[in-house]
């Protein structure tokens, strides 16, 4: 049991059980708040928080993030608000509904403004759309996929886990699967009535006691982050939010939102500046940057003096000498006169360190760090898991970008365990403080509860970074929906444009009927290769037909073809337009299948656009 006399953690009621963690198991974690209260600059500017006691305010702000701002100002707008209704599920319908009935009543007894009813939006009579997911693959250990059928521990199954870790039995680590084709929330609700009071899980210390997840995989294969257009990943937001509150109300947690001062920040230099100025900044000297250079930089050098020293991250440098470090880095990196060599591996983690916690805005961001904090209250991993993925899906780019070049660092870290003495528990304890306290301050007791929840989330970050990144199938679904939506409102005008829009529309149908409509009966597509000898080669698709196969046919193609730079430069298959912006294709994906989601997109062949 931890000593609260000795180390002075929060005192709070925790949800997960930290009895099997002695001293010794959190004294990281501990040391590195100390080490960061004892490092904080004296008159150092920090981030205020304060809490809006004006619900009005609260839900005005989580509509206006969610795209549904439209849905109560009555303004028609070009907003998102209608195509997003269009796509939502019933938990995420009923989630919306109530967060407009809340509104809606807080302005009336405020008398603040003329708002549109509830009722007007969502009528009585109307029938909550009806949720179709993509294709399954069968799964390899049984022949029918049951999404909405989840394992569930039930409290006495969680008390005996307790009892098995206290008599030292260690449980050798679960495989689950999960399933991104179905909403969370969906199949959450299905399970709520046979929650009971909360319940105790067990935090272990022993990293290899975490569960193993396998993906179901589908039919239109695995999207990342990275593969789709920034229209379509800001469409992704708007649902994750959505999501996100439809589970947490399935699961009975409330989802709590910060506010901030907005406090001056620095529009220059390195440390304590906006990770977006920071952006800005560096593009100009490195055009596509997605992660701040310094940051970059200081990863690369940990990597290349660091990764295999005894208490890397953990052993601090000289106090001093970091704070004479950082002062030549705000002076000298941009006009590269910078001496690296001159800097440590425990003098580069704690610049490392010093520029997450001083980043005006948390790297989590400041409003969702309580949705953050609140994943502890959730049982099992598998559901903190897909909290998690939600929260990750809602990130501001930036945000997003950087806390990934952080945990593949990291998760090297971990790989050289055995010299650096630095398990996947031990990194999550340094790490956990930094993420956490932002600008001297912590999250509050109640939000954050307790040092070893802090840890195991961070822990969870690092070890399942690669599911956290892959797009759920049912987002996906929803984003062509509100694609084709926001078409059919497009096209919605007067009399007149709609006969101009049907002469010219039948014009082009029936150029491209007699080139491109027997290919489409008989499966057959055209790919686009603009940077290949060959640019464009009709594939005739059949059921076991893969983006790798049609790939391979380019690529050899090419090789035979004269030598050139494009040759040498990694390219992919893509969707483009239809009912998605634009998207990278999963070479595992079955192309006869994703004809028949999206039969008007174009196929191209090319490099990454980042």
């Amino acid at each position: 049991m931890i000593s609260q006399d000795s180390l002075h953690p929060p005192s709070i009621n925790r949800s997960i059980s930290q009895d099997s963690l002695d001293s010794n198991s959190m004294e990281d974690y501990w040391s590195e708040v100390k080490s960061i209260e004892e490092n904080c600059e004296d008159g150092q500017e920090e981030m205020l928080e304060a809490k809006s006691t004006d619900e009005g305010e609260l839900q005005e702000a989580w509509l206006q993030e969610a795209g549904l701002s439209t849905l109560v100002s009555g303004s028609p707008g070009d907003g998102p608000a209608e195509a997003i209704f269009s796509t939502l599920t019933r938990a995420q319908a009923a989630t919306v509904k109530k967060r407009i009935d809340n509104y809606t009543q807080t302005m009336r007894k405020k008398n603040k403004q003329s708002v549109r009813d509830v009722r007007d939006i969502f009528a009585s009579g109307d029938t909550p759309p009806v949720f179709c997911p993509e294709p399954v693959l069968p799964s390899p250990s049984n022949s029918i996929a049951h999404p909405a059928k989840l394992p569930f521990r039930t409290p006495g199954r969680v008390e005996n886990c307790v009892s098995e870790c206290q008599m030292g039995r260690e449980r050798p680590a679960l495989v689950e699967e999960l399933n991104f084709n179905v909403p969370y929330s969906e199949a959450t609700a299905c399970r709520r009535r046979e929650r009971d009071a909360k319940q105790f899980l067990k935090i272990k210390k022993d990293d290899a006691a975490l569960p193993k997840f396998n993906i179901l995989p589908t039919k239109m294969g695995r999207t990342r982050v990275g593969d789709l257009s920034p229209e379509d990943m800001k469409k992704i937001g708007y649902i994750s939010l959505i999501e996100l509150t439809a589970y947490y109300d399935a699961l009975g947690i409330e989802l709590k939102r910060n506010r901030t001062v907005r406090n001056k920040v620095r529009e220059s230099g390195l440390f304590g500046v906006p990770l977006t100025t920071l952006l800005e900044n560096d593009q100009k000297k490195a055009p596509g940057s997605k992660v701040p250079l310094v940051f970059r930089k200081l990863l690369a050098k940990l990597e290349q003096t660091g990764l295999q020293t005894e208490g890397i991250l953990r052993v601090p440098g000289s106090a001093s000498r970091v704070k004479q470090l950082r002062q030549e880095l705000e002076a000298k990196f941009y006009e590269d006169t910078f001496d690296w060599d001159q800097v440590r591996h425990n003098d580069a983690a704690g610049l490392l360190k010093m520029f997450i916690r001083e980043l005006p805005h948390p790297l989590l961001t400041m409003q969702h760090l309580p949705a953050f904090a609140a994943v502890e209250n959730i049982s099992p991993s598998k559901m903190q898991l897909q909290a998690l993925h939600l929260l990750i899906m809602l990130l501001p780019e930036p945000n997003r970008d950087t806390l990934k070049a952080l945990l593949e660092f990291l998760i090297k870290v971990v790989a050289n365990e055995e010299k650096n003495r630095m398990s996947l528990w031990n990194v999550s304890m340094i790490v956990a403080p930094n993420l956490f306290m932002c600008r001297g301050k912590t999250a509050k007791p109640q939000e954050m509860q307790g040092a070893a929840g802090a840890a195991h989330l961070v822990r969870l970050l690092i070890k399942y970074q690669d599911l956290l990144w892959i797009v759920p199938c049912f987002m996906i679904s929803q984003v062509r929906k509100m694609n084709d939506a926001a078409v059919n409102k497009k096209h919605q005008g007067s009399d007149k444009n709609k006969r101009k829009l049907l002469r010219r529309w039948n014009a082009e149908r029936e150029k491209s009927e007699r080139n491109e409509l027997s290919d489409i009966r008989e499966g057959v597509i055209r790919v686009h290769a603009p940077l290949h000898a060959k640019v464009s080669m009709a594939i005739l698709l059949d059921s076991e037909t893969k983006a790798r196969d049609v790939m391979a046919r380019f690529e050899c193609d090419n090789s035979n073809a004269s030598r050139s730079s494009i040759r040498w430069q990694k390219q992919y298959l893509y969707e483009v337009g239809g009912n998605i912006g634009e998207r990278c294709l999963d070479p595992e994906a079955y192309l006869l299948d994703l004809h028949r989601v999206n039969p008007n997109c174009e196929w191209v062949f090319k490099p990454r656009t980042t």
